[in-house]
């Protein structure tokens, strides 16, 4: 597999570019694996970003009922069309695009060694569509992020965003040593199944974002560090405002709080302000 992927851009005159995330996977047993974990049958229509020369695109097809295969890189996406001709297989659907841009054709699985500079934003793309669940390469750190619990050293804002909308399971870690060119770090791949649990609002993403900046300190702190990132009012406003929320969330650390006491302080902040803003109207009323 790795001779067969030297030789692949070698003829095709091509140099991976590592800042683009192009490191392509070139061990057996790792690609073997994912083809397991996916569990695809004939009737599933697969959605794999990032697919390269084909070293997915190729057995997923062979699986699935259609494989919508989306590369942006058009000198990789010409050499991924030629190889299909040449192997005569007809049930790929190759877009040359960015995957964070355009829209998605309908699908019921995803299957992907992403890649990593896109993680973040490609995967809550993925959390606005309908399917069963995803089969996903990331770089090892981000993966662990994915599934961290509160307290642990890896817990961040995108494990609690991802909390809210999906359950994740970290399947298995790759070695850096099967890719072609070698990353500096090791990968992992996940199953993520969409499952929305709450409809998390704009000041809930501000309110996290406020308290993540500062993820070891205590709630109060954090908060009024970042106010500015929720609102913008003054600093003795916000410390009004914060001095209001619950007293127990306020002196726990930010990176020992559950998902849902951070939604708790969400929603609190969200009555306060809105209060706040009730009252400023009635007295620009009296003014007048």
């Amino acid at each position: 597999m790795h001779k067969e992927t030297l030789k692949i851009l070698k003829e095709s005159n091509i140099r991976l570019n590592k800042r683009k995330g192009q490191n392509y996977l070139v061990d057996s047993n790792i690609l073997d694996k994912i083809i397991e974990y996916s569990e695809i049958s004939s009737d599933d229509v697969v959605l794999e970003i990032g697919a390269g020369i084909g070293t997915l695109t190729i057995p997923l097809a062979n699986r699935a009922k259609k494989v919508i295969a989306v590369e942006q890189d058009s000198q990789i996406s010409a050499v991924l069309k030629k190889r299909l001709e040449d192997l005569e297989i007809l049930n790929v659907h190759l877009l040359t695009a960015d995957a964070t841009t355009i829209d998605f054709p309908e699908f019921n699985k995803v299957v992907s060694n992403l890649p990593y500079k896109i993680s973040s934003p490609i995967t809550f793309k993925l959390l606005k569509y309908d399917f069963e669940y995803a089969v996903l390469m990331y770089q090892l750190e981000f993966a662990q992020r994915m599934v961290a619990k509160p307290g642990d050293s890896n817990y961040s804002r995108l494990s609690l965003m991802l909390h809210f909308c999906a359950y994740i399971e970290l399947l298995f870690e790759v070695s850096k040593h099967c890719f072609f060119p070698e990353p500096k770090i090791s990968s992992a791949v996940i199953k993520l199944i969409p499952n929305k649990r709450v409809d998390v609002d704009e000041l809930f993403i501000k309110t996290s974002r406020a308290l993540f900046q500062h993820k070891r300190k205590k709630v109060r702190n954090a908060l009024l560090d970042s106010f500015h990132e929720i609102v913008a009012v003054d600093k003795k406003e916000a410390k009004e405002i914060v001095s209001k929320l619950d007293p127990q969330l306020l002196n726990e650390r930010v990176i020992k709080l559950d998902p849902e006491d951070v939604l708790t302080i969400s929603d609190e902040l969200k009555l306060l302000l809105e209060n706040k803003l009730i009252r400023r109207i009635k007295n620009e009323k009296k003014s007048l």
